[in-house]
């Protein structure tokens, strides 16, 4: 957490405009014109000045080299929009494989019990939960009998 001689969380919104161009070699005016187009959001005080986290720093210097690179700015927008749903699609890839991994264990927990005892083997229905979300859901479906 950021307590004095610690560096600040990289989503803190800590810099202010001045030093955010520095550190990016940027100048204001491009930080706003970034902002105005979208590409960046700037955290804001109480009083609307601008504050920029680690992150929006590092946001900021892609920018920049994208630019650099000769890449027009809707390119730049478009690969920063891919490299976000990439990066979705990564992080729900890995909450899958920990979902499948507990299943997988589930199941193999439900075999070996039924090996040692089949009376012990548990019911398809009374197999635990693994995600109740309003977001998404998850439907088993069973044959009747």
């Amino acid at each position: 957490m950021g307590g004095f001689g610690t560096a600040p969380e990289p989503d803190a919104a800590v810099y202010v405009i001045s030093v955010a161009a520095q550190l990016t070699g940027l100048h204001p005016q491009t930080l706003r014109t970034y902002e105005r187009m979208g590409l960046i959001t700037p955290g804001r005080t109480s009083g609307g000045g601008r504050r920029y986290s680690h992150r929006d720093i590092e946001l900021l210097q892609e920018i920049s080299e994208l630019t650099a690179a000769g890449i027009g700015i809707e390119g730049v927008r478009r690969i920063l929009d891919l490299e976000h749903r990439a990066a979705a699609l990564a992080a729900r890839n890995e909450e899958l494989q920990r979902e499948l991994d507990v299943v997988r264990e589930t199941l193999r927990q439900a075999l070996a019990a039924r090996a040692v005892s089949p009376a012990a083997t548990p019911r398809p229905d009374r197999l635990p939960v693994l995600r109740t979300s309003a977001e998404q859901a998850v439907v088993v479906w069973r044959r009747g009998r």
